[in-house]
């Protein structure tokens, strides 16, 4: 398994070095001994190498998002230095198999070489052109490649040394299996609070103190923003507007095929291959040997294939006559078609509308006059501009050009009025005091500007001003745990004689319940707790609106030996393999790095990334 994470590893690094070679990058020559970047142990780390990484992972990201990052942009992502370690780890290890002597043999580099499909000509065979015209692009001659390449083959014998024979620990497989395949068998009811037979006690000062101080949040009030904005609103300005009546005639003309509608059919058609083939079907179907369905099902069809949906008598064709002459549901045919001889079945009749325009006339009246009062309202919006650019004020505005001017007490959960709007909600958020207003549009088409004149900031109410709801609280509180009292109190009678039915309440069996199922009416953590009951414990869990007593009546146990749990627990013992490999090789790549040493030479790294500037 490890070896072929890294013989996938090992092709795609390789595929990375042709491609980004066949686009022109990488043939930069660093100049002499200015060809590193650094060194591991004994091992240089070629500049040309990590210009092609980089890249790469620029391309990467190019082709995934659709943008091209900026070197700049790169950088404080931090990718230059994800591929300057991922260079750096490679040739650490690349070191490491040079001091071991590992190394492979020229048939077996041979062999890897014409395997590559980036080398292959036009019958798919290995093609030395190919071969010389991609390392001409790529800036590298064969022997620079094929030393690569024996480095990244020796790398992988390496890597796969590491990683090979690691299995996942067959105990820690079926002990997390069993773990989040486990079920549990129970039976539960609810006691609302109106079940609640105990009076509620009057509360004490300290009682009610102490529940406002455990309580904060639900006494605090979020920042606050007192804000003035003058709003023109194109509903304001309909009553103004008189709409011309041939501007109605026309939109009521333009719009006669949604107004008046001939008369129509829900319709599926059959076609058949012949018209002695469509005959006989028809003649089958009435005699009742076979039905319209199963005629559709024998030629591999759904009624969804033949459905052509509500059509008029002109869009069925030569077909329209016969189609329409029936006044019920019912199947008529053969008839012609332009793809031959075709059953037709009507699936119902729908008659004719037609609206005259005096019934619609008001409404049309009104969307027109909105029309206008929109675009009368974007004719002001420059106007508006120029006006509070010069210094205009929010109340001058709305004297001038009859702007509803008003206030608001705006918090993040504010939503009526003109807070409904989300462009309001957005200019609000971000208005800070001093802000000077500016001109907004609004989704319907009307416009605002705000200011904000004063902050107050998040607080906790004092208790006086919410004693009504410290004691609502206090006394929901009281009546749950009141509740909760009698739902324990029922417990021994439920371990005797007595059910939740024999209780009069509603009895809920659930059977087969696994941790992540959800069991409605419950609480979030109720199978949590459910879960930590042994069988045959009654426990009782509070709830929103009252308490649930729940009775555990059966562990079930996991079947480990399935076919199903079989293949789950292979392809988690698969992955849980692969990723304990992976940590392994970045421990070796890690502890290989440290005995080997790093030098870089930063000024020779820049001057790469200056190539991408």
């Amino acid at each position: 398994m490890a070896t072929g994470k890294a013989s996938r590893t090992f092709g795609w690094i390789l595929m990375g070095l042709v491609m980004v070679g066949l686009v022109g990058f990488g043939s930069t020559n660093f100049g002499g001994s200015a060809r590193s970047i650094g060194t591991v142990g004994d091992t240089e780390i070629d500049a040309r190498r990590y210009s092609r990484e980089l890249q790469s992972e620029l391309n990467a990201f190019q082709a995934q998002t659709g943008q091209r990052l900026t070197m700049q942009q790169a950088q404080a992502f931090g990718v230059d230095q994800q591929v300057l370690a991922r260079v750096i780890s490679a040739v650490a290890l690349e070191d490491e198999t040079a001091r071991l002597g590992i190394s492979v043999g020229d048939d077996q580099l041979r062999a890897r070489i014409v395997d590559i499909p980036a080398f292959a000509g036009v019958d798919g065979q290995f093609d030395r052109e190919s071969y010389r015209f991609a390392l001409e692009q790529s800036g590298l001659t064969a022997s620079e490649f094929e030393q690569t390449l024996r480095a990244e083959v020796s790398r992988q014998i390496l890597q796969a040394a590491v990683t090979n024979g690691i299995v996942a620990d067959e105990t820690y497989v079926d002990t997390l299996y069993g773990f989040a395949r486990e079920a549990r068998n129970f039976t539960w009811a609810e006691l609302p609070v109106s079940r609640l037979t105990a009076a509620l006690p009057d509360p004490t000062e300290d009682e009610l103190t102490a529940y406002y101080d455990a309580n904060p949040a639900a006494f605090t009030l979020p920042e606050t923003k007192q804000i003035t904005y003058a709003w023109l609103d194109p509903q304001s300005l309909i009553s103004e507007i008189e709409v011309d009546a041939a501007q109605i005639e026309a939109l009521y003309a333009e719009r006669d095929a949604q107004y008046n509608q001939p008369e129509r059919r829900l319709v599926e058609r059959l076609v058949l291959g012949s018209q002695e083939e469509a005959q006989a079907t028809a003649d089958a179907i009435a005699a009742g040997e076979t039905s319209f369905e199963d005629m559709v099902g024998e030629r591999q069809l759904e009624l969804a294939d033949i459905d052509l949906g509500d059509v008029s008598k002109a869009e069925l064709g030569a077909a329209g006559d016969a189609v329409f002459a029936l006044d019920e549901p019912g199947i008529v045919g053969p008839l012609p078609t332009d793809l031959g001889p075709a059953l037709f079945r009507v699936n119902a009749i729908l008659l004719a509308q037609s609206t005259p325009l005096e019934d619609v006339r008001a409404d049309l009246n009104a969307e027109l006059a909105a029309d206008a009062a929109r675009r009368r309202v974007g004719d002001l919006v420059a106007e508006l501009d120029d006006l509070m650019a010069g210094g205009a004020t929010l109340e001058e505005l709305g004297e001038s050009h009859a702007m509803t001017l008003a206030q608001i007490d705006w918090t993040a959960d504010s939503s009526d009025g003109i807070a409904a709007y989300e462009a309001f909600r957005d200019a609000a958020t971000a208005a800070v005091e001093g802000d000077f207003p500016e001109i907004t549009l609004m989704s319907d088409g009307g416009v605002f500007a705000l200011r904000v004149d004063a902050v107050e900031p998040t607080r906790v109410q004092d208790q006086s001003e919410v004693a009504d709801a410290v004691l609502a609280g206090w006394q929901d509180e009281k009546r749950l745990q009141l509740l909760e009292e009698e739902a324990r109190g029922m417990i021994p009678s439920l371990q005797g004689e007595e059910s939740l039915a024999s209780l009069g309440l509603t009895e809920i069996v659930e059977e087969g319940q696994e941790r992540d199922a959800f069991v409605a009416g419950t609480p979030p953590a109720f199978l949590t707790e459910v879960f930590q009951m042994e069988a045959g414990d009654w426990q009782v869990v509070p709830s929103v609106d009252g308490v649930l007593l729940v009775r555990l009546d059966a562990v079930v146990p996991v079947d480990q030996n399935g076919d199903e749990a079989t293949a789950i627990k292979a392809n988690f013992a698969s992955q849980t393999a692969q990723e304990i490999a992976i940590d392994i090789e970045n421990a070796f790549a890690r502890a290989v790095q440290t005995k080997a040493g790093i030098e870089l030479n930063r000024p020779m790294i820049n001057a790469v990334n200056a190539q991408f500037q």
